[in-house]
């Protein structure tokens, strides 16, 4: 696993764009429809923002999300909002198109179970997302996978609940499904992500990252985040 390293966290956003929608163009090539699942963050916010100006075919895309706080469609903290904010409009993705995770806190568990169903619709039976673009925690964390966690040994769902995270319980792809994905984009900004992104790259199945399939995996960083990298973990586009 080798890591793209972007001058700043603009940058890295700007060539995960660009990353994003060749894959996207090659999935509806190959198979006339691609089906992605995006992170939040500022920095994939970035991503996002500049996908609007690249070549996508907006009409065969399905987008789904990685994860999602149980908090209300209009709190600011809820990845859906952003994401529809973003991409839903006129000229880009349709509305019908982009899958929301429901996230009704009275019924997470039902939740979880209703969005694997989507995802199979859309997906296939096992899902297999063309794209999973994920992001990387200061304690190792991707998606709502995070250290401790019973989620994290969940293996007979595509979908599942978190514990308590941040004050929060989220939904959540789990690694049976991230790990079925033909391509894993990995986004990660900032210094205080280097010390993870060398476990990552290392493969530590010590840390929730560790564990995601890298077979198929495409490392995006910033300078910052890639400080602890050597050299020959480095590629310098």
């Amino acid at each position: 696993m080798r890591v793209n390293v972007a001058q700043s966290a603009t940058a890295a956003a700007v060539m995960a764009a660009a990353t994003l929608a060749a894959k996207i163009e090659a999935a509806v090539k190959s198979r006339g429809v691609c089906s992605i699942a995006l992170s939040g963050g500022e920095t994939p916010w970035q991503m996002l923002e500049a996908l609007l100006s690249e070549p996508v075919s907006w009409g065969s895309l399905h987008v789904f999300q990685v994860d999602e706080r149980a908090v209300r469609f209009d709190d600011e903290r809820r990845n859906a909002r952003r994401i529809r904010e973003l991409l839903v409009r006129p000229g880009r993705l349709p509305a019908s198109q982009f899958h929301a995770m429901p996230v009704d806190a009275a019924v997470l568990a039902r939740c979880a179970s209703g969005y694997s169903e989507t995802l199979a619709m859309f997906a296939g039976k096992p899902p297999v997302l063309d794209v999973v673009q994920l992001g990387l925690g200061p304690d190792g964390h991707t998606a709502s996978l995070v250290p401790g966690d019973a989620l994290l040994d969940l293996g007979d769902a595509e979908v599942g609940v978190s514990g308590v995270y941040q004050g929060m319980r989220r939904l959540s792809l789990t690694f049976a499904a991230l790990n079925r994905a033909r391509c894993i984009l990995w986004l990660v900004t900032g210094g205080a992500k280097a010390a993870m992104l060398r476990s990552l790259v290392a493969h530590d199945a010590a840390i929730p990252a560790g564990r995601v399939a890298r077979t198929q995996a495409i490392v995006i960083a910033d300078v910052a985040s890639a400080a602890a990298l050597s050299d020959a973990d480095r590629h310098a586009p």
